[in-house]
């Protein structure tokens, strides 16, 4: 591995855990500037194809998923790792589906689940997006629902 801070390329592993969501996290030491970074190994899997509305499909997009959530969170106290995680659990449930291709309101249903039980403004953020409210009345029935439970 090369260190990113000083392009050496000998690192030590000074720490190794393994995850349920099939990914190796490892504390790795440069050799040379004894600076310490991280290096997440995941198992290739089976391509993931979403199925979008108009049944056009593409590749699951991690970066893309994670750039929805973030701009739902943004200036909410969720922490990185916790959007991490959620990235995570969505793209493993995704990946546990009897097929390799899966529909977007799927994802999108499994984001607004999550976002409910982690930060309702959030929610809310995504649910406006998401579900493309027209008018007020729509988004206050959103909220109205919220409420209640």
């Amino acid at each position: 591995m090369i260190c990113p801070f000083c392009k050496h390329k000998q690192t030590r592993v000074v720490d190794k855990r393994e995850s349920k969501l099939q990914l190796t996290r490892r504390r790795r030491e440069c050799l040379k500037c004894k600076k310490r970074f991280t290096t997440y190994e995941r198992i290739e899997a089976i391509p993931l194809i979403i199925i979008k509305k108009d049944n056009a499909r593409e590749h699951f997009n991690r970066e893309k998923l994670m750039s929805g959530i973030l701009k739902a969170c943004e200036k909410r106290p969720v922490s990185s790792d916790m959007i991490q995680n959620m990235v995570d659990e969505i793209e493993n449930e995704a990946r546990n589906q009897k097929s390799s291709e899966v529909e977007s309101s799927f994802i999108g249903e499994l984001v607004m689940k999550k976002l409910k039980d982690l930060d309702k403004v959030a929610y809310i953020r995504f649910a406006s997006v998401y579900r493309q409210f027209a008018d007020l009345s729509s988004f206050e029935k959103e909220l109205k629902d919220l409420i209640k439970k």
